[in-house]
């Protein structure tokens, strides 16, 4: 699959917001990148380019190509509801995004290595489709096998966010999906309402 592998605290720095989470070196130059990363006199972004520039945040901050992203918006637009917050509840549904959530995995991309790895269960049933996406009332899981891997172990002994969506169990190293999220639960710094009206025109 293409997914970008590049530097991470650049792609940061480009959108001004720290979206892979805490970064030192972000902390340090938190002015976009490139020779002219400083400079006051940057040419000022267009309608479009600030409507683009947060769809592409959106796209970099959960690791989704644009041919998916093009597919769940579709499918956020046909649902009841604000477009904007549907196509959020639909991209935190995504089963390496709840793998992240629990705490299974330390960061997205581990989490989509762990699924296609085949250590993650969804009701009993080993799925190794990353984009796989839930419903509520699904019941995530550690394979019994993998129970024992140090990567798993470290990152749930460093788990810190609990999130009110999600019920999670320690001792049987499984979470239940319980409702999609609503829209100030989502601590991701996304403006929505712009990907929306990028796709509308």
């Amino acid at each position: 699959m293409a997914r970008y592998i590049g530097p991470k605290t650049k792609i940061a720095r480009k959108f001004k917001d720290p979206i892979y989470g805490p970064d030192k070196y972000y902390d340090r130059k938190n002015f976009p990148p490139g020779q002219h990363g400083q400079s006051k006199r940057r040419k000022k972004l267009s309608e479009y380019g600030i409507q683009l520039q947060e769809k592409q945040k959106a796209k970099y901050t959960y690791g989704i190509l644009e041919r998916q992203f093009k597919n769940i918006f579709a499918r956020a637009s046909r649902k009841k509801g604000i477009t904007g917050e549907v196509l959020l509840q639909l991209i935190e549904a995504r089963l390496d995004n709840v793998v992240y959530r629990m705490g299974i995995a330390p960061s997205r991309p581990g989490a989509r290595q762990l699924i296609s790895h085949r250590h993650i269960i969804v009701n009993g049933e080993i799925i190794n489709v990353p984009s796989f996406t839930l419903k509520p009332g699904d019941i995530v899981g550690v394979r019994e096998k993998s129970k024992s891997l140090e990567a798993i172990a470290n990152s749930l002994a460093s788990r810190s966010g609990n999130y009110p969506w999600i019920e999670w169990d320690n001792n049987l190293m499984s979470g239940k999906f319980m409702s999609y999220p609503e829209r100030d639960q989502i601590p991701e710094n996304i403006r929505e309402q712009l990907i929306v009206e990028l796709y509308s025109k």
